[in-house]
C-alpha cells in the first residue's frame, strides 16, 4: 500500500498490516501498540534531523522487520551531520522515556511506565552495536573518520557477527531452560533477518 506525504512516498508492507491484525485477534494490541509507538518516534527523531539538515526523505517504507527510510542527500552530508541524524533516534526514545517516567511517578499510571519501558527498550536496542542497527551504523562512522572505508565496513561486519553469534546462543539456551521465553532468540531472528534485508547498506 502506497501513500504519499509531502513529497516522500510511503510504503507500508501488507505483512505488516497482517501482524498488526493478528495482534488485535490474540489480544495482544496493547503491548503492540506501545512497541510500535516508541519505534514511530525513533523515527520521528531520525526525519526531524533529516529535515532539518536538507529535506525531507525520497521514500519511507514500513515493513514487517523496520521502517526504512530512504535519503539520497545522505553523500552530501558531513559524517558528522549523519552520525547527529542517527543518534536523535535513540536520543527522542531516551528523552520520552524520561518524560513519561516522571509522569509515572506523578500520577502512578501503569499506561505511562509501559510507554516508558517501551521507548527505553528500543532506545537500548538500537544502540546495539550491530550493522542493521544504529549503534552499528554509528560505529561505522567512528571507524570510517580514522580508517577506510573498507576497514570500518569489515571491523563492524566482525563486531556484529561476534556480538549475534554469544546473544543467539544465549536465546536458545534461555529456551531450553524455560520451555516457553523464545524473546531473546526472536530478537537474534530479528537481527539476522533485517541485516540480510540491509544487505550491508550503511545509513
Amino acid at each position: 500500500m502506497k501513500l504519499k506525504l509531502r513529497s516522500a512516498e510511503v510504503t507500508i508492507s501488507y505483512l505488516f498490516i497482517c501482524l498488526t491484525a493478528l495482534c488485535i485477534i490474540l489480544g495482544a494490541f496493547q503491548n503492540y501498540l506501545y512497541c510500535l509507538l516508541a519505534v514511530i518516534l525513533h523515527e520521528t527523531g531520525h526525519l526531524i534531523l533529516i529535515c532539518l539538515l536538507g529535506g525531507p526523505p525520497d521514500k519511507i517504507k514500513i515493513s514487517l522487520f523496520e521502517i526504512t527510510v530512504s535519503d539520497s542527500r545522505r553523500q552530501q552530508r558531513s559524517v558528522f551531520q549523519n552520525f547527529l541524524i542517527i543518534f536523535f533516534g535513540p536520543f527522542a526514545n531516551f528523552i520520552c522515556f524520561i518524560f513519561l517516567y516522571l509522569l509515572y511517578l506523578i500520577f502512578s499510571s501503569e499506561i505511562f511506565l509501559s510507554l516508558a519501558f517501551a521507548n527505553i527498550s528500543v532506545c537500548l536496542f538500537n544502540l546495539l552495536p550491530v550493522l542493521s542497527l544504529d549503534g552499528g551504523q554509528m560505529l561505522y562512522l567512528l571507524l570510517s573518520r580514522r580508517f577506510s572505508d573498507a576497514a570500518s565496513e569489515k571491523a563492524v561486519n566482525i563486531i556484529t557477527f561476534i556480538f549475534i553469534f554469544p546473544l543467539a546462543a544465549l536465546g536458545f539456551l534461555l529456551l531450553f531452560n524455560s520451555r516457553y521465553n523464545f524473546s531473546l532468540l526472536l530478537i537474534c531472528i530479528y537481527l539476522i533477518l533485517s541485516l540480510i534485508m540491509k544487505n550491508n547498506r550503511y545509513y
